[in-house]
């Protein structure tokens, strides 16, 4: 992005619902060489829900039509023995999709604290308690 070039951030549902809106008013074609065409495509959260049929092909589709001609990154927190999960209905789509995606390309696993976790609430000293008073006609 610094250098001037084109980047469309999605995520993996985001990207799948605007695809089934295109097929659904007869876009598909266009959005699918819109989103052929953009330099570098990320992904995020590939995997975090499985694709069902016609959502499956649409991203294999689109995946086969920037292999080897556009940049393409994909976060996911499952492991790549884990990737056909996302593709319950075709486990074959699966493999050639994730081989498209695979080929040629730099692969990452990062290991760590989330920066999503959950903050420690702040300490705070507590108050001293008042000494009771013992009153004289106790």
């Amino acid at each position: 992005m610094r250098q001037g070039v084109d980047v469309l951030f999605s995520t993996q549902a985001q990207l799948s619902a605007s695809l089934t809106s295109a097929r659904a008013i007869g876009a598909f074609e266009r959005k699918l060489a819109t989103l052929a065409r953009v330099p570098l495509l990320i992904i995020d959260d590939f995997g975090l829900k499985p694709m069902r049929p016609p959502a499956d092909e649409d991203f294999h589709d689109l995946i086969a039509e920037r292999y080897e001609q556009a940049a393409t990154i994909v976060t996911s927190n499952l492991d790549f023995t884990e990737w056909d999960q996302a593709f319950p209905a075709n486990r074959l789509l699966a493999a050639a999709t994730l081989d498209r995606l695979r080929h040629n390309a730099y692969c990452l696993t990062l290991d760590g604290e989330s920066y999503r976790s959950p903050k420690q609430a702040p300490t705070t000293k507590k108050p001293a308690l008042a000494k009771q008073v013992k009153s004289p006609t106790s």
